[in-house]
């Protein structure tokens, strides 16, 4: 007799223990916009019973093991068979060149440069991708199981998924990673590109600026002093003077203010 679809998971999936599962109990996947904007791809794609499916093996902690590099993601999911099933997702990394253009075009943009130094991910940078003709999030996912079920994306596939978009919670450089770009990467050349629209400064040895550093006047490495104004009854109010004092100490806050 034919074997029908699903009848490997009547008896349901084998416990895991130590699996990685999903910090959201209940409703959808995905706190911060990029990995949102990740899921809602997938959402628009995918079946959305095997997606619910996922969800809840991605939340009972079925998947044993997520492992990414650039273009690909391994993992390893625990169903209903002693041997957990193998999960690959494929996507297209790009090159060293592209790669080049890229941190240029990010370089020229001093928001998104700081924002990418300072670990955080502009929504402006899916736009700079798009701008030069690529994805910064996958259009089509090439995704492989080794399960026996004929549907697409399986809930395995589905929970890994899932828990990929929890990841890029946490890491929003693994979006860029995939793409073949890492964080340590990403940000050294970063860090070695002049900021857009910065003045050259001339780094001059400081044996050389001895002979002026005590001179008075202002000079390229010593701005003019200006003189520092206090607002006319402030001292008093921010060091009031005792009683039997007050009177002398704010006539000399007052001389002091006007010198």
């Amino acid at each position: 007799m034919a074997e029908r679809p699903g009848w490997y998971d009547s008896t349901g999936p084998i416990e895991v223990e130590g699996g990685i599962r999903a910090r959201s109990k209940r409703g959808s996947i995905g706190s911060t916009w990029w990995s949102r904007r990740f899921i809602d791809i997938l959402e628009r794609v995918c079946d959305k019973g095997r997606l619910s499916r996922g969800r809840a093996y991605a939340r009972k902690g079925q998947v044993v093991s997520i492992d990414l590099e650039a273009g690909e993601v391994r993992a390893s999911v625990q169903g209903s068979r002693p041997r957990p099933y193998r999960v690959t997702i494929r996507i297209e990394a790009y090159d060293e060149a592209r790669w080049s253009a890229i941190e240029e075009g990010i370089a020229a943009q001093a928001v998104h440069r700081a924002r990418l130094l300072a670990g955080e991910m502009p929504p402006e940078i899916e736009e700079l991708f798009a701008a030069m003709g690529i994805d910064l999030f996958p259009r089509d996912l090439d995704m492989d199981c080794s399960c026996p079920d004929w549907g697409f994306p399986c809930k395995h596939l589905s929970a890994v998924l899932y828990l990929l978009a929890e990841s890029f919670d946490d890491d929003p450089f693994l979006v860029l990673a995939w793409r073949g770009r890492t964080r340590e990467q990403l940000l050294g050349s970063l860090a070695e590109e002049p900021a857009a629209g910065a003045p050259a400064v001339e780094d001059v040895p400081f044996a050389d600026r001895l002979a002026d550093f005590y001179a008075p006047g202002a000079s390229a490495h010593r701005p003019e002093r200006r003189p520092v104004t206090v607002a006319p009854g402030l001292l008093p109010r921010v060091f009031p003077p005792p009683g039997e004092v007050a009177a002398p100490l704010i006539e000399a806050y007052r001389r002091l203010e006007t010198s």
